[in-house]
C-alpha cells in the first residue's frame, strides 16, 4: 500500500552522501545532540554497524541515564572497554566482520587514573589520591563529567586499539560543556590564581584572610581536621603536574579539532530538538570541528501521502470490513499530520545546515531494547 510511506524530498540538489562515506578516514565520532532524541540508541547502533562492516569499535557513554548497557544486551558497563561476546551477538543472528566494545565513562575513575598517569613519583600519587581536599574537589569534576570525558576520549585514542570510538555525549547544552573542556582547563591552569595559590606557603602565609585563618584554626582544634595543611598540601603536590595538564588539555583539543574526528548531530523532528541541532552545528562551525552529518531520528514516514481519508478507506474495503477500514483511515490520517511536520521540519534543518543527506530513522512500534532493535537501527543508518 503506496499511500503508507511519504517520500522525503531533500531541498537541496547535491549528490546524497552515505553516512558510511562520511565517517571514511574517521577514528572518532561524538555524537552530539538535545537530550530525549535517542541519542544513546544511535551511537549503540552505529558502533553495532560499523563492527558488522569489519571495523573495530569502541561506544562510550557518558550518558548518566546508563541505558547503553541494555541495548548491547549487556548486564551492565564497567570504567573499561568490554567485549560484546560474539555468542551473545549470534544469538541474535548478528554476525560481525569487526568488534564492538563498549564502556561507561567512569569519571573519577578516570580522573584518578589522570593523577597517577601525571604524577612523577609514586609519593606524589599517593599524596594527592589520599587528599581530603582532592577527594572532595575530584568528585565534583566528576559531577560535571566534562574534562574527565574527553581525558577518556584522548586516553582511549592515543592507545591505538580502536579503528573507531563513539562517543555518546550528554544532552546539547552539556555537550558544549564538552567541547569546552580543554579551553577550560588551559585557561584555569595559566591563570594567576592558580599560580598564586602554587607559589610555595601562600596558603599558609594568610592568603585566606586573618578572619578565616582564625576560624580554621578553631575549626581544627574542635574537628581535629587541618584545612589548611590539606589546602597547602593539596596545591603544592599539584605544582608538579600543571605542565602534565597542559599537555593533555592541548592534546585533547586537537585531536577534537583533528579531520580524524567527526561530530553527528542526533535529532528528532520535534521543534524544540530541532532548534538545538540548528544551534549546535553553529557552534560546531565556530569551533571549526567537523561536521560529518545529520542523523534524524523517530521520523513519521506513514501517512495519506496525498490521498483523502475516504481514498484509503476505499482502496483498504477489498481487504476490511469498511467500518475497520474507516478507522484505520482516520488512525493514518491522524499520522499524516505527523509525516507533514517532520518532512518540513527537515526540510527546515537541510537547509539551515546545508545538509543534503541527512539520515532519517523511522518511527518504531516501541522503544529499542536489545541488539535486534539496535541492529534494526543499524540498518536504517547505513541504508
Amino acid at each position: 500500500m503506496g499511500f503508507l510511506h511519504a517520500p522525503y524530498d531533500p531541498p537541496v540538489s547535491s549528490p546524497k552522501v552515505s553516512l558510511e562515506k562520511r565517517l571514511k578516514g574517521k577514528q572518532v565520532c561524538v555524537c552530539v545532540g538535545a537530550g530525549g532524541v535517542g541519542k544513546t540508541t544511535v551511537s549503540a547502533a552505529l558502533g553495532l554497524g560499523l563492527a558488522a562492516r569489519g571495523r573495530k569499535v569502541a561506544v562510550v557513554s557518558i550518558d548518566p541515564a546508563k541505558r547503553l548497557a541494555g541495548a548491547l544486551g549487556l548486564s551492565e558497563l564497567t570504567g573499561e572497554p568490554c567485549r560484546v561476546d560474539d555468542a551473545g551477538l549470534t544469538e541474535h543472528g548478528i554476525a560481525l566482520e569487526g568488534e564492538l566494545w563498549a564502556m561507561m565513562l567512569d569519571s573519577k575513575g578516570t580522573f584518578d587514573d589522570l593523577i597517577a598517569r601525571l604524577s612523577p613519583d609514586e609519593r606524589t600519587r599517593e599524596e594527592i589520591l589520599s587528599n581530603r581536599i582532592y577527594r572532595e574537589l575530584s568528585s565534583a569534576v566528576a559531577g560535571s563529567q566534562e574534562f574527565t570525558a574527553v581525558a577518556k576520549l584522548y586516553e582511549l585514542h592515543r592507545s591505538g586499539r580502536w579503528d573507531m570510538i563513539v562517543l555518546d555525549t550528554p544532552p546539547s547544552r552539556d555537550a558544549l560543556d564538552f567541547l569546552d573542556a580543554p579551553d577550560r582547563l588551559s585557561n584555569f591552569l595559566e591563570g594567576r590564581a592558580l599560580k598564586v595559590l602554587l607559589a610555595p606557603g601562600n596558603v599558609t602565609r594568610g592568603l585566606l584572610g586573618r578572619g578565616a585563618g582564625l576560624m580554621l584554626s578553631v575549626f581544627a582544634r574542635v574537628t581535629g581536621l587541618n584545612l589548611v595543611e590539606d589546602l597547602s598540601g593539596f596545591f603544592g603536590s599539584l605544582a608538579g603536574l600543571t605542565d602534565g595538564f597542559r599537555e593533555r588539555a592541548r592534546g585533547v583539543e586537537q585531536l577534537l579539532r583533528d579531520p580524524i574526528t567527526g561530530f553527528l548531530i542526533v535529532t528528532s523532528p520535534e521543534f524544540e530538538p530541532a532548534r538545538e541541532a540548528s544551534f549546535l552545528h553553529t557552534q560546531l562551525a565556530r569551533e571549526q570541528m567537523c561536521f560529518s552529518g545529520l542523523i534524524v531520528n523517530r521520523f513519521h514516514d506513514q501517512g495519506l501521502n496525498g490521498h483523502t481519508t475516504e481514498e484509503v478507506a476505499r482502496l483498504l474495503a477489498p481487504r476490511l470490513e469498511p467500518t475497520l477500514a474507516a478507522r484505520v483511515a482516520a488512525n493514518l490520517a491522524d499520522f499524516d499530520i505527523l509525516a507533514r511536520r517532520d518532512r518540513e521540519s527537515v526540510r527546515t534543518l537541510s537547509r539551515d545546515l546545508n545538509e543534503p543527506s541527512p539520515v532519517l530513522v523511522p518511527q518504531l512500534d516501541g522503544d529499542v531494547q536489545d541488539l535486534r532493535g539496535l541492529l534494526a537501527i543499524a540498518g536504517q543508518l547505513f541504508s
